[in-house]
């Protein structure tokens, strides 16, 4: 007996159509979000100081060294606690005119550009980009050749007298003054 002349055309046409439909919908459900922040693990956090000509700032880092983590920095955060940021380091100097970006940052930051030795070189202020298009997002360069990179909440480096020239320690017990 054949089924299909028994029952209507729409319906058998619709029930041909469903592996279809579930097969797109699933595919549509995997490329959604593509510009969304996606989750990650935890990052190292490592304690470390800037030492300054007044003394030193106790400060909590999380570490991002490879490409994916430094892509993603700090986006999609709503608050960073007070003495906490991001430190992001490289193998390779990188140039005057590589910069970070604010996309899918929520938060206006502080970013000093250190050398090899920690030594700040320059400090920019960054404010969110409210664009969802990335290409519409600012760019802050460094200015300075740098080996890494420390973003902080907005204010910080100027509320602790932090400056060009002060230094970037990691080491915990080497954070006392020198």
């Amino acid at each position: 007996m054949d089924i299909q002349n028994r029952l209507p055309a729409a319906f058998v046409m619709n029930i041909r159509g469903v592996p279809l439909c579930i097969a797109a919908l699933m595919m549509a459900g995997c490329s959604a979000g593509s510009d969304a922040v996606e989750p990650s693990d935890p990052l190292p956090v490592v304690a470390a100081c800037f030492i300054t000509g007044s003394g030193t700032v106790e400060v909590s880092l999380e570490v991002a060294k490879a490409p994916h983590e430094r892509r993603k920095g700090l986006m999609g955060r709503t608050s960073l606690a007070p003495a906490s940021g991001m430190l992001f380091q490289y193998q390779n100097p990188q140039s005057p005119d590589h910069g970070f970006w604010m996309y899918q940052t929520l938060i206006p930051l502080d970013i000093a550009y250190l050398d090899r030795q920690g030594v700040i070189g320059n400090i920019r202020q960054m404010e969110p980009c409210a664009s969802s298009n990335g290409s519409n997002c600012p760019s802050y360069p460094a200015g300075v050749a740098f080996m890494s990179a420390v973003e902080m909440n907005a204010g910080f480096f100027e509320a602790n007298q932090i400056g060009t020239g002060d230094r970037l320690q990691l080491a915990p017990q080497g954070c006392s003054r020198r």
